[in-house]
């Protein structure tokens, strides 16, 4: 027989304002006094309708309140990058943030039982002592071996065929606005601190890496002697898109018109003016265009994942990096991966009291829905190498997570999925002991130089960076760094420089959101393309296979 009866809750406080006020601002700023209140209700019901036979006082009923939406004002609104965070109410907040670590699901003391040692008392018997869970409250104030009985002040032992247990789950929360720093801004002079939000029961596994949310909580202070921690017991949680500006520039749009005689004009000019102030226009204009759709193909569905990884051959990594780095804010997140930093996942002794390990998430992780540019690659090491290829072809990431040094009953292995694009590059020039050349579906026979040939397949797209003797870009790029040193502020190439970064930004937002249809026109060309490159690249003894990477890019 349970100890309690757990009765859950999701109120929308604005609902009840609107039917009792006393009500809904007791449920908004008293929540203590609120529970009390549908706990009275709940037993009386229950009791009067004899629903539950085995509820013999009002202690045993468990009332868990879930205000789902709060009023849309500041009072109610916890800004994570505002300092400090304990002095607030302990009341219903929102706040908004960035998933950046989580650990597994554990278990934690919903309620328990307690009996008087002394056989006499009347407390030795029935459901006088029930201890539940309170927000904040650790799980050594729920279950210990000092409480004693408010009769005759002896000792309580715990009924522990009673206990009732729940699942737990801890996640790390931040300011969407911290992973600037990880990207390719300018870093503010802000201070960002995460918060820890305790999930339970139907709320674990409600959450995941690099997604942002919108989160109801009762902020509480956590006593773990000599420290007390602040964080938030969730309610409510709630996946959170940021609004953008989907509008395309007058400029582009009057370009579409003008170009709407051919299918490839379009998608050629702007691929030709792109990235104008770091790089001239007409260079690298394969590259430019596969950033691009790249870029749009950063959808975050995962029951339709479209991936464009794209992996850049070139003897002139400055250049092409440059070119990377620009393009990276377009993206509705951009990660620019250190090597010093953790590309995956990392673990840490959780400091909250779990009994579990903290799972960090990379810079992989961090960049869902997004781009995350790894730079260059060619001084990977072959652990590094296998690791990225891995994560390449299965799109998951896989956490080991030991028994022995986290505390755990037994060894756990946890995959996370990837729902982003890499961008990487790589010297072709560099040299190996054997020149290894990747047959790219797209582009031909191309060659690896020191990156290993099946990291290369992994990519959905290897550009080489190869141009012609009469466009080559050293001549172009060392005019273009004289012209803006000796013309700081003046557009350089004024029919490109129309289109600005923004107007890029605001393109490729609107690309992303189409919902794009494939014309029997273009399945017959994409066909007639296959074909005729399994021909071409067919051997007399053998015949060339096209990867499944390939075909998925076509």
């Amino acid at each position: 027989m349970e100890a309690v009866y757990r009765f859950s809750f999701e109120v929308n406080p604005s609902d009840v304002l609107e039917l009792d006020a006393t009500l809904g601002d007791c449920i908004l700023h008293d929540p203590v006094k609120a529970v009390a209140l549908f706990q009275s209700v709940c037993y009386l019901s229950i009791k009067t309708l004899s629903l539950i036979d085995h509820i013999e006082t009002e202690s045993q009923v468990n009332v868990v309140l879930k205000p789902t939406h709060l009023p849309p004002f500041p009072n109610y609104c916890l800004d994570l990058s505002e300092f400090p965070h304990g002095y607030g109410p302990m009341r219903p907040l929102a706040l908004e943030g960035l998933v950046i670590a989580m650990t597994r699901v554990t278990k934690y003391t919903q309620g328990a039982r307690f009996l008087c040692s002394e056989e006499k008392c009347p407390c030795s018997r029935g459901f006088h002592h029930i201890r539940v869970h309170a927000p904040g409250a650790t799980e050594s104030a729920t279950v210990r071996s000092d409480f004693t009985c408010f009769i005759c002040s002896s000792p309580l032992k715990e009924d522990v065929k009673s206990r009732v247990l729940g699942d737990k789950q801890l996640v790390e929360l931040i300011h969407v606005k911290a992973v600037d720093v990880l990207g390719v801004h300018d870093a503010a002079s802000l201070r960002y601190q995460s918060v820890t939000l305790f999930l339970r029961d139907e709320l674990c596994n409600s959450m995941r890496f690099g997604h942002l949310y919108r989160v109801v909580g009762i902020p509480a202070h956590v006593h773990q002697w000599p420290n007390v921690t602040w964080s938030v017991e969730a309610c409510s949680v709630q996946p959170w898109t940021q609004k953008s500006s989907c509008l395309v520039s007058n400029d582009f749009q009057n370009l579409h018109i003008a170009m709407a005689c051919s299918p490839w004009r379009f998608a050629a000019i702007v691929a030709n003016s792109f990235a104008s102030p770091v790089i001239p226009p007409g260079v690298y204009n394969t590259l430019k265009l596969g950033l691009l759709l790249s870029l749009v193909q950063t959808e975050d569905n995962p029951d339709s994942p479209n991936h464009l990884d794209v992996l850049a051959l070139t003897s002139d990594a400055l250049i092409i990096d440059r070119l990377m780095r620009y393009s990276l804010p377009l993206a509705s997140r951009g990660i620019h991966h250190a090597l010093t930093g953790e590309l995956l996942a990392s673990l840490s002794r959780d400091e909250h009291g779990a009994g579990t390990a903290n799972i960090h998430a990379g810079s992989a992780l961090l960049a869902s829905g997004g781009v995350c540019l790894l730079g260059d690659i060619t001084g990977y090491k072959k652990d590094k190498m296998d690791m990225l290829q891995s994560a390449l072809e299965s799109r998951t990431v896989s956490v080991f997570i030991p028994a022995k040094k986290y505390g755990d009953d037994m060894d756990q292995q946890l995959s996370f999925p990837i729902h982003c694009n890499f961008w990487a590059l790589a010297d072709a020039a560099s040299p190996s002991k054997r020149t290894a050349r990747c047959d790219n579906v797209v582009l031909g026979s191309v060659e690896m130089g020191s990156v290993p040939l099946q990291l290369a397949e992994s990519f959905g797209l290897v550009v080489q960076c190869r141009e012609t003797s009469s466009n080559h870009p050293l001549m172009s790029m060392t005019a273009h760094t004289l012209r803006q040193a000796m013309s700081p502020g003046e557009p350089l190439y004024p029919a490109s420089m129309r289109f600005t970064t923004q107007d890029y930004k605001e393109l490729v937002a609107h690309a992303r959101e189409l919902k794009v249809d494939m014309s029997p026109e273009a399945e017959r060309m994409i066909h007639s393309y296959y074909m005729a490159s399994r021909r071409v690249r067919s051997g007399s003894t053998q015949r060339f296979t096209v990867s499944v990477t390939s075909v998925k890019l076509l």
